[in-house]
C-alpha cells in the first residue's frame, strides 16, 4: 500500500486494463452488483479529497501523500442486484431475504474487484492503495459524485507512481509481516505444520 505518490501522469490504458480485470473477479450468481467510479481528471480528485477530509488546505502529511495519486477509484456493491439475482427462478428462492445470506458477498466481489484492480497496478510498476470512506464523509461523496443509494462505496483505491523510490510507507515500516505459521491451520485450528 503506498501513501505517497509523485506528480507523474498515470496511463490511461493501465487504468482501463485494470477496470477490465476487476470486472472478470467471481461474483455470487455472477450477479456483478459492482459498479466503480472513477476520478482521473484533477479537478475531481481534488473534489474526492474536498469532501473526505477536513484540513484539504493544511493537510498533515498522510493526506499530502495520499492527495498526489492522480487516479481515485471508488469500487462500490449493489446489495440490492445480489437480492433480485438470488429470487430469480435458476437459483431457487422466491423472495429477497437478506437473512439467507451467511456474509455480505455484495461486499466480498466488489472487494475481491477492488484487489485486482490493486494487483494490475503493481504489476504495471504503479503504486496503490486502498483505504475507506470516513462514515461521516458517505453522504458528502454520494451528493459530491451522484452516487445512487443502492450501491455502497466498499473503500477507495489511490493509484499513481511512488514517489522516493521503494521504501515501504505507512504501518510496513514499525510493524513486520506476521509468520504464516500464525496465519496459516491445516486440518485443525492451531495446527500449521503438514503431516
Amino acid at each position: 500500500m503506498v501513501r505517497d505518490y509523485s506528480d507523474e501522469a498515470v496511463d490511461p490504458a493501465v487504468v482501463d486494463r485494470a477496470l477490465a480485470n476487476a470486472v472478470r473477479a467471481p461474483s455470487a450468481g455472477f450477479s456483478q452488483g459492482w459498479a466503480f467510479l472513477v476520478l482521473e481528471q484533477p479537478e475531481d480528485v481534488r473534489r474526492f479529497w474536498a469532501a473526505t477530509a477536513d484540513d484539504l488546505d493544511e493537510p498533515d502529511s498522510w493526506l499530502a501523500g495520499m492527495m498526489g495519486a492522480p487516479v481515485v477509484i471508488l469500487p462500490c456493491s449493489s446489495k440490492a442486484t445480489y437480492l433480485r439475482r438470488y429470487a430469480e427462478d435458476d437459483k431457487g428462492w422466491t423472495d429477497q431475504d437478506e437473512s439467507r445470506w451467511p456474509m455480505p458477498f455484495w461486499h466480498m466481489d466488489a472487494a475481491m474487484a477492488a484487489l485486482l484492480i490493486l494487483q494490475t497496478a503493481t504489476d504495471a510498476g504503479l503504486g496503490s492503495c486502498f483505504i475507506g470512506v470516513p462514515p461521516d464523509k458517505d453522504a458528502a461523496v454520494r451528493e459530491a459524485f451522484g452516487i445512487p443509494d443502492d450501491h455502497d462505496p466498499v473503500g477507495v483505491i489511490t493509484i499513481g507512481h511512488r514517489a522516493g523510490g521503494e521504501a515501504p510507507s505507512g504501518s510496513p515500516r514499525t510493524r513486520t509481516r506476521r509468520p504464516l505459521d500464525e496465519l496459516v491451520h491445516r486440518g485443525h485450528w492451531g495446527q500449521a505444520a503438514r503431516g
